[in-house]
Protein backbone atom coordinates (compact mmCIF):
# COMPACT_ATOMS: atom_id res chain seq x y z
CA UNK A 1 0.00 0.00 0.00
CA UNK A 2 1.68 3.24 -0.93
CA UNK A 3 1.81 6.37 1.14
CA UNK A 4 -1.11 8.26 -0.80
CA UNK A 5 -3.68 4.89 0.23
CA UNK A 6 -2.65 5.28 3.45
CA UNK A 7 -3.24 8.92 3.88
CA UNK A 8 -7.03 8.49 2.14
CA UNK A 9 -7.88 5.43 4.83
CA UNK A 10 -6.94 7.80 7.65
CA UNK A 11 -9.07 10.34 6.45
CA UNK A 12 -11.46 8.24 5.79
CA UNK A 13 -11.43 6.67 9.07
CA UNK A 14 -11.15 10.45 11.15
CA UNK A 15 -14.03 11.26 9.39
CA UNK A 16 -16.22 8.50 9.78
CA UNK A 17 -15.01 9.03 13.75
CA UNK A 18 -15.51 12.57 13.32
CA UNK A 19 -19.16 12.12 11.98
CA UNK A 20 -19.98 9.94 14.90
CA UNK A 21 -19.67 13.35 16.76
CA UNK A 22 -21.92 15.37 15.05
CA UNK A 23 -25.56 14.60 16.60
CA UNK A 24 -23.23 15.08 20.20
CA UNK A 25 -22.43 18.92 19.83
CA UNK A 26 -24.94 20.28 21.66
CA UNK A 27 -23.58 17.90 24.63
CA UNK A 28 -19.66 18.68 23.83
CA UNK A 29 -20.28 22.15 23.72
CA UNK A 30 -21.76 22.09 27.20
CA UNK A 31 -19.63 19.63 28.32
CA UNK A 32 -16.13 22.19 26.94
CA UNK A 33 -17.83 25.09 28.39
CA UNK A 34 -18.85 23.71 32.06
CA UNK A 35 -14.95 22.04 32.14
CA UNK A 36 -13.82 25.64 31.03
CA UNK A 37 -16.27 27.91 34.28
CA UNK A 38 -14.60 24.87 36.18
CA UNK A 39 -10.78 25.60 35.70
CA UNK A 40 -11.62 29.20 35.26
CA UNK A 41 -14.54 29.47 37.87
CA UNK A 42 -12.26 29.84 40.57
CA UNK A 43 -9.84 32.37 39.27
CA UNK A 44 -13.01 34.58 38.66
CA UNK A 45 -14.15 33.88 42.18
CA UNK A 46 -10.07 34.92 43.55
CA UNK A 47 -10.25 38.18 41.31
CA UNK A 48 -13.88 39.08 42.39
CA UNK A 49 -13.13 38.65 46.36
CA UNK A 50 -9.85 40.09 45.98
CA UNK A 51 -11.99 43.23 44.18
CA UNK A 52 -14.76 43.32 46.65
CA UNK A 53 -12.73 42.93 49.92
CA UNK A 54 -13.49 45.43 52.23
CA UNK A 55 -16.92 46.07 50.93
CA UNK A 56 -20.29 45.56 52.26
CA UNK A 57 -21.13 42.02 53.31
CA UNK A 58 -24.50 42.24 51.29
CA UNK A 59 -22.75 43.57 48.28
CA UNK A 60 -19.90 40.93 48.24
CA UNK A 61 -22.75 38.25 48.81
CA UNK A 62 -24.77 39.82 46.13
CA UNK A 63 -21.85 39.97 43.68
CA UNK A 64 -21.20 36.75 44.66
CA UNK A 65 -24.59 35.36 43.73
CA UNK A 66 -25.01 37.24 40.61
CA UNK A 67 -21.76 35.97 39.13
CA UNK A 68 -22.08 32.12 40.47
CA UNK A 69 -25.36 31.69 39.73
CA UNK A 70 -26.42 34.23 36.61
CA UNK A 71 -23.11 35.01 35.42
CA UNK A 72 -22.16 31.04 34.85
CA UNK A 73 -25.71 30.21 34.20
CA UNK A 74 -25.47 32.55 31.49
CA UNK A 75 -22.45 31.58 29.79
CA UNK A 76 -23.41 28.01 29.94
CA UNK A 77 -26.68 28.99 28.17
CA UNK A 78 -25.07 31.25 25.45
CA UNK A 79 -21.66 30.11 24.39
CA UNK A 80 -22.57 26.42 24.62
CA UNK A 81 -24.86 27.16 21.14
CA UNK A 82 -22.36 29.27 19.75
CA UNK A 83 -19.97 26.73 19.92
CA UNK A 84 -22.42 23.78 18.45
CA UNK A 85 -22.66 26.31 15.49
CA UNK A 86 -18.89 27.02 15.53
CA UNK A 87 -18.10 23.32 15.80
CA UNK A 88 -20.51 21.85 13.29
CA UNK A 89 -18.61 24.28 10.75
CA UNK A 90 -15.61 22.03 10.79
CA UNK A 91 -15.03 18.92 8.57
CA UNK A 92 -15.87 15.66 9.89
CA UNK A 93 -12.23 14.65 9.30
CA UNK A 94 -10.87 17.51 11.51
CA UNK A 95 -13.69 17.16 14.09
CA UNK A 96 -12.39 14.07 15.98
CA UNK A 97 -9.34 15.61 16.08
CA UNK A 98 -10.76 19.15 17.36
CA UNK A 99 -12.43 17.54 19.99
CA UNK A 100 -10.44 15.19 21.31
CA UNK A 101 -7.37 17.86 21.57
CA UNK A 102 -10.23 20.28 23.30
CA UNK A 103 -10.32 17.50 25.81
CA UNK A 104 -6.95 16.56 26.05
CA UNK A 105 -5.82 20.41 25.90
CA UNK A 106 -8.41 21.20 28.99
CA UNK A 107 -7.21 17.94 31.22
CA UNK A 108 -3.58 19.18 30.96
CA UNK A 109 -4.88 22.95 31.94
CA UNK A 110 -6.89 21.30 34.74
CA UNK A 111 -3.86 18.83 35.77
CA UNK A 112 -1.42 22.25 35.10
CA UNK A 113 -3.77 24.13 37.90
CA UNK A 114 -4.91 21.10 40.31
CA UNK A 115 -8.16 21.18 39.37
CA UNK A 116 -8.73 17.23 39.08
Amino acid sequence: MDYENRMDTLISLLAQAGHTFKPWLGEISLTIVACSLIIFGSDINHFLRRLLSGKNIFIRTSAFILVNSFGYGLLLIKVSPWLTQQLSTIPSQWMFISVITTFIVIGLWAQKTRHY
